[in-house]
């Protein structure tokens, strides 16, 4: 009485194209996420590897936890940095944040 009957006619008559049109916002919240958040991180990380693999001795750099200095020794993993005269410490190649313009450190 209160319900009314349920009929399943109109399902039968859609076609393929509207299956496709209910995955469609689907397609594309994930077409966005690649363009704005997959991507650029790629760039990024495609970046700091050529930033890594470029490193030499004598080159000025910054790490991640913010200290600065020069290499003195480039290895597989690790690098030497001179942070003070006579003070080197071993660190870690990805821990490397950015590479300093030569001459840099004089005048910190």
């Amino acid at each position: 009485m209160l319900i009314s009957n349920a009929y399943a006619q109109t399902a039968a008559a859609a076609g393929p194209m509207d299956s496709v049109m209910q995955f469609l916002p689907i397609i594309l919240m994930f077409a966005v996420l690649y363009f704005l958040m997959v991507r650029p991180q790629m760039k990024k990380a495609k970046e700091h590897k050529a930033l890594i693999d470029g490193l030499g001795k004598g080159d000025e750099i910054v790490t991640q936890g913010g200290m600065a200095g020069r290499i003195t020794k480039v290895g597989d993993d690790f690098i030497s940095v001179e942070i003070a005269e006579k003070v080197e410490i071993q660190i870690q190649k990805p821990a490397i944040a950015m590479v300093l313009p030569k001459g840099t450190l004089k005048n910190l």
